[in-house]
């Protein structure tokens, strides 16, 4: 999939200098505001300017069903891209593909906040609100009712290792999220291919070995019929104390998913982050089953082996599954086979 951001707000000065939405850098002597005026309106011949900008990315993009629209990039970020405006670029999308039959639309994404928030007034048009660094995953329980798709589209900043990462993506999709990705910095100039490796200094991670795992979680995602399921975490009767964070989805009686995960939220002079207990354990879950036969499957979240599989017969009510030796974090999924 690619999210394509169309617009995304000013910072700082230097960002405004640079842009040709500045009257100094284009020859329609347009834009002639500061830069935290850019998305306010204030200049017609602009917001023309910019509607055709819209229109001439979708129309060139509309042949590619892996493409969604985000129409602007942390809109919040010191109030400067009002609610209305993004709203008006969402309709400037959806009226350029108003001859495109329903299933061939693209999608539309907005992005709603840094952590966590209620959506209020939903745009109809939105089909996926998006969170940057919802590293706990309290945006998805807030919205849940909305009935819409809700990503985490980007985290980072939580040091170089790739089982922060790995954790955070697995913790909010298993969550019930439908959207993960991280900033990854070993793609830089000279090193298109993601080899660059991180110096000491470098606030995020990224790597071939993350994304090889992220491939893994992506892998056992498409091992089920994730969009029949839904959070459940009243399915857990009891866990080990050696289980930590444990979540899971389900559609009752037919499948489950669950994660367990030994990383715990410290705070931090920028926010909250994930801190990863490395120490190998086994975790033993008691969980609401009904009665049926089923299929039980431990995935290593690193390597994508199965470590363990059987299967059981079940009388309904509680039943007590373990997991074999992990550290870090481990992955099962049961099903009626």
């Amino acid at each position: 999939m690619v999210e394509f951001t169309l617009f995304c707000p000013y910072y700082r000065d230097e960002m405004w200098e640079l842009s040709p939405l500045n009257a100094r850098n284009n020859i329609n002597k347009i834009g002639n505001y500061g830069r935290t005026e850019v998305f306010q309106g204030k200049d017609p011949d602009m917001q023309r300017v910019m509607d055709a900008l819209v229109r001439k990315i979708v129309a060139e993009l509309r042949e590619f069903d892996n493409v969604m629209f985000e129409i602007c990039n942390e809109p919040y970020v010191y109030n400067l891209v009002p609610s209305a405006w993004e709203r008006h670029i969402a309709s400037v999308i959806a009226e350029a593909e108003a001859d495109l039959p329903p299933h061939q639309r693209h999608l539309i994404t907005q992005n709603i906040a840094n952590g966590a928030k209620k959506v209020v007034d939903p745009d109809p048009r939105v089909s996926v609100f998006n969170f940057h660094y919802a590293r706990l995953t309290e945006p998805v329980a807030l919205n849940w009712d909305l009935n819409r798709p809700i990503g985490c589209n980007e985290t980072g900043f939580d040091g170089q290792a790739d089982s922060t990462y790995r954790v955070q993506g697995w913790d909010f999709l298993l969550s019930g999220g439908a959207l993960y990705n991280n900033l990854d910095y070993s793609f830089t100039v000279g090193h298109e291919d993601g080899s660059f490796v991180n110096p000491p200094t470098q606030p995020g991670g990224g790597s071939a070995q993350l994304r090889y795992q992220l491939r893994i979680l992506r892998d056992f995602m498409d091992s089920l019929d994730f969009v029949r399921m839904r959070p459940a975490p009243e399915l857990l009767r009891r866990k080990s104390r050696a289980a930590g964070t444990v979540r899971i989805l389900a559609e009752s009686g037919k499948q489950y998913a669950i994660y367990i995960h030994q990383a715990e939220m410290r705070k931090q002079q920028r926010g909250s982050r994930y801190h990863l207990d490395p120490g190998p354990r086994k975790a033993t879950l008691e969980l609401d089953l009904p009665p049926g036969e089923f299929r039980l499957e431990w995935w290593d979240t690193k390597t994508g082996r199965q470590l363990a599989q059987e299967s059981f017969r079940h009388k309904g009510g509680p039943r007590a599954i373990s997991s074999p030796r992990y550290a870090e974090d481990i992955a099962a999924k049961i099903w009626v086979p």
